[in-house]
């Protein structure tokens, strides 16, 4: 195995001075790709909309590591499950109750 290793090994010398494998960047560019390649949440933060619950949430949420996240994924899918059974048998008691019936 230390012949794989050492057929992976490479001396080459990757600085500046070849301008094929480093070109320098077109004037603007790299001012413009920075402009758009700023923080996703930033427009999120700066809408009026958002409320401080929100923000508490979403800060929550951020610090929180991946078996947490997971969980509260858990939760939130089962509370959506529940939300759905009582909606379905909120839909049939309307049915039996004829509340829901369409005019002809």
């Amino acid at each position: 195995m230390p012949d794989f290793d050492s057929s992976l090994l490479s001396v080459e010398n990757l600085d500046r001075s070849s301008p094929e494998l480093w070109p320098e960047p077109i004037p603007g560019v790299s001012g413009f790709s920075h402009y758009h390649s700023a923080d996703p949440f930033k427009s999120l933060l700066d809408e009026k909309l958002t409320s401080k619950e929100d923000l508490d949430l979403l800060r929550y949420l951020s610090h929180l590591n991946r078996y947490e996240f997971v969980i509260e994924l858990k939760k939130l899918y089962d509370l959506c499950y529940q939300l759905g059974l009582d909606e379905s048998k909120e839909m049939t008691r309307g049915k039996y109750l004829n509340i829901l019936e369409t005019s002809k």
